[in-house]
């Protein structure tokens, strides 16, 4: 299975704080990559490395073959990669609807806005927003908001999506079924990395897991080799048998 994705080497600095150090790792094709690590731990700088938001110091981004070093995020949408934000950014005066139809006019296939409609309409059926289509975005409650971000970035048909705390904020129900959704999208052929901190569905939808600790790139295997890993135990899960216990549970 190929690589979609290359991160080589990303180190990233903001003055005097080293955020990334030398995080390297390849993407296959079709996989859901979860991204955990305690907070401050630099994920969220690494998506806006890969998303084009930073410039790294050092290393390189590769994407579909291409590198994107430095491209901004609006040429990346072009190119198939879209992204949700952990603080959800509806455009709060327009509607659910008018929201998801950019995602498709600005993005891989720059539709026009008679289709970009008719796009966002499917993606808004399969997201489960469809019966608020002609509400304002700012009437929306938070995982309703959660999956209009989500709904936006499909709307783009992306090749690869970052999913960014997609699950903060959301009660169990809620949880289960942005879950199927992420579970869904892969089906789809949408290549995924997923930073989240509820541990039940990082480990359970992962097909790897990635650890990050203070910029540094400490783990990275199945999750049950994650979970092993005494670094991890000790950076971020505390008790030895937590993510067993999490990995039980579905």
């Amino acid at each position: 299975m190929s690589a979609i994705l290359n991160v080589e080497g990303i180190t990233k600095r903001f003055g005097g704080l080293q955020a990334l150090t030398k995080v390297t790792f390849d993407l296959p094709e079709g996989q859901i990559l979860g991204l955990i690590g305690p907070n401050g731990a630099g994920k969220t700088t690494l998506f806006n490395v890969i998303n084009g938001i930073y410039s790294p110091e050092e290393g390189r981004v590769h994407f579909r073959g291409k590198d994107i070093t430095g491209h901004k995020p609006y040429h990346l949408s072009r190119m198939g990669l879209a992204r949700t934000h952990q603080i959800v950014r509806p455009l709060n005066g327009l509607t659910v609807r008018e929201n998801v139809t950019a995602g498709a006019c600005f993005g891989r296939e720059n539709q026009k806005l008679g289709r970009a409609v008719q796009i966002a309409d499917e993606v808004l059926e399969f997201i489960g927003l469809a019966e608020r289509a002609e509400q304002l975005a700012s009437s929306l409650n938070v995982a309703q908001k959660k999956r209009l971000e989500m709904a936006r970035a499909l709307a783009s048909r992306p090749y690869l999506l970052l999913l960014d705390e997609v699950l903060a904020g959301l009660n169990s129900s809620e949880i289960d079924g942005m879950i199927a959704i992420v579970r869904k999208i892969r089906d789809q052929g949408v290549t995924i990395i997923m930073i989240e901190h509820v541990m039940k569905a990082v480990m359970n939808i992962s097909d790897r897991i990635i650890v990050l600790d203070y910029g540094q790139q400490i783990a990275e295997g199945t999750p049950q080799q994650v979970a092993a890993d005494t670094r991890v135990i000790e950076a971020y899960l505390g008790d030895p048998k937590l993510a067993e216990r999490l990995m039980k549970e579905e």
